[in-house]
């Protein structure tokens, strides 16, 4: 992925060292992992992200939720705060059905029973099937990341040695 489209947006580590609301938290998000844009980060945020996302509440409480995985997980923050954005008004419906549906496959299991008891008031269908879903999309959100960055860079040194050898490479 292109390094320097993401860091156009990203706060420099200065800014993040003198910003007041990141200052009352201490050292727990001045990890370098959780600002650099690497492969395994950025990969990573968008799986905390795309969990989050599934995190039944207000956009407020799936940034904190994708804030604390980025931290516990030492990945990307930026990216896994703005990927919880695939909830919204718009998207809710469709996911919900396909959770329900994924739900409804699933929630024969006992084990699967006596893990969501909390989610009765929603139905058992709609809360196993949202953490499945939340759990697939993590799992396919890191997996396409990292094989599209993987392919960036292969591209790359492909035209790179194009160059060098006098050809250029469409």
């Amino acid at each position: 992925m292109p390094r320097k489209f993401f860091q156009k947006y990203l706060p420099s580590h200065e800014a993040i060292l003198n910003n007041r609301h990141i200052a009352r938290f201490g050292t727990l998000f001045l990890h370098p992992n959780l600002w650099h844009i690497n492969r395994r980060s950025v990969s990573g945020g968008v799986a905390a992200g795309m969990f989050a996302g599934l995190v039944p509440g207000s956009n407020p409480v799936q940034f904190a939720v994708a804030a604390l995985l980025a931290v516990a997980f030492r990945v990307n923050l930026p990216v896994a705060v703005a990927v919880t954005l695939y909830t919204n008004p718009l998207t809710i419906g469709p996911i919900y059905v396909i959770a329900y549906w994924i739900g409804t496959l699933l929630v024969p299991g006992a084990w699967l029973r006596a893990l969501l008891e909390w989610s009765l008031s929603l139905g058992k269908p709609l809360a196993v099937g949202l953490v499945a879903l939340a759990v697939g999309l993590s799992i396919a959100g890191y997996v396409v990341v990292q094989l599209a960055w993987r392919a960036h860079v292969a591209l790359a040194w492909r035209r790179r040695k194009a160059r060098r050898a006098g050809n250029t490479l469409r």
